[in-house]
């Protein structure tokens, strides 16, 4: 009996996790056209979170469509940055043009694919990004531990820099520009609000 409650359990778990889309579909329109806004620090200041110590890099806010989102509790990054959100904004933000796009994250990257491009590729590349979230405090953390995929979130914070003290370090992009390697932004989240 116990064996069979532990695998109808089990079950429903792997369903929970795997198969059930719990996305949200706002219908098509851009839903966040604002660029992320990005300013310089004067003078950051660095602090301790986490057992690490986090440089601010630029002030960072974004209002974006959630185009996936992937937890993580293995591995050092997960310490402090248990999640991360693939965001974009401008028409990747329009579910007529993402139903084109196929979108998958996985190890920390932001993936995408398509059959035919329903935008130019270079727009597709400077309008979504991964982002790492560093969450500032418990508050943060609950309403990041709520976001959805296809959601829209309004994110401030800074973009970081993060070393320990044996050397390992994470550095975010600091640019929409970019692809490939060293293109995510590591984000410390002080607010977050989902939006719709």
């Amino acid at each position: 009996m116990l064996k069979l409650l532990i695998s109808l359990l089990a079950a429903m778990l792997i369903w929970k996790v795997l198969l059930q889309d719990d996305a949200i579909e706002l219908g098509p329109g851009v839903h966040a056209a604002s660029l992320p806004i990005q300013d310089e620090l004067e003078s950051p200041r660095s602090f301790d979170h986490a057992g690490y110590r986090v440089t601010p890099l630029a002030e960072f806010s974004i209002r974006a469509k959630v185009l996936s989102r992937e937890d993580y509790s293995l591995g050092r990054e997960s310490e402090l940055s248990p999640l991360d959100l693939a965001l974009g904004w401008g028409r990747m933000s329009d579910e007529a043009v993402l139903q084109h796009i196929e979108i998958s994250q996985s190890g920390r990257w932001y993936r995408w694919r398509t059959e035919q491009f329903p935008i130019p590729r270079r727009e597709i590349e400077t309008h979504s990004a991964n982002m790492h979230m560093i969450p500032a405090d418990d508050p943060v953390s609950d309403i990041l531990d709520d976001v959805r995929r296809g959601q829209i979130v309004e994110l401030s914070g800074y973009l970081v820099r993060a070393d320990a003290d044996d050397g390992w370090r994470w550095i975010s992009s600091l640019t929409r520009e970019d692809t490939g390697g060293h293109s995510c932004e590591l984000v410390y989240v002080k607010r977050a609000r989902i939006v719709e």
